[in-house]
């Protein structure tokens, strides 16, 4: 458990995927590239492939993400933050997407 004061500092964003790539001799992982209204693009490194055979369909989506996370670096590659999504034990799984016209960079209240 966590406390509301804790939780108030999770900083979730809008991001629009601009690409999305396999990660080599990796089973699970794809290297996103996400606009989330700052200067540059953030590399976002997630363990979501076997949900995207073909990740050329991210390309595009706009997602929720935690975007204040310490950078990590996954299989060499450094990761600025996380795709948050939903999974199930009988294999269902969904991005969280939000609905409407969101820009990138816009912030949950």
């Amino acid at each position: 458990m966590i406390t509301i004061d804790q939780f108030k500092h999770i900083e979730l964003k809008v991001g629009k995927i601009l690409s999305a790539e396999k990660v080599p001799d990796t089973d699970k992982l794809l290297k996103l590239s996400v606009d989330m209204a700052e200067e540059k693009p953030r590399q976002i490194v997630s363990g979501i492939s076997f949900h995207f055979p073909d990740c050329s369909v991210l390309v595009g989506r706009k997602c929720m993400f935690v975007a204040n996370l310490e950078p990590r670096v996954i299989r060499g590659l450094e990761s600025q933050g996380m795709i948050l999504a939903i999974s199930t034990e009988d294999g269902r799984f969904s991005l969280l997407e939000p609905s409407g016209d969101i820009p990138p960079g816009a912030t949950a209240k």
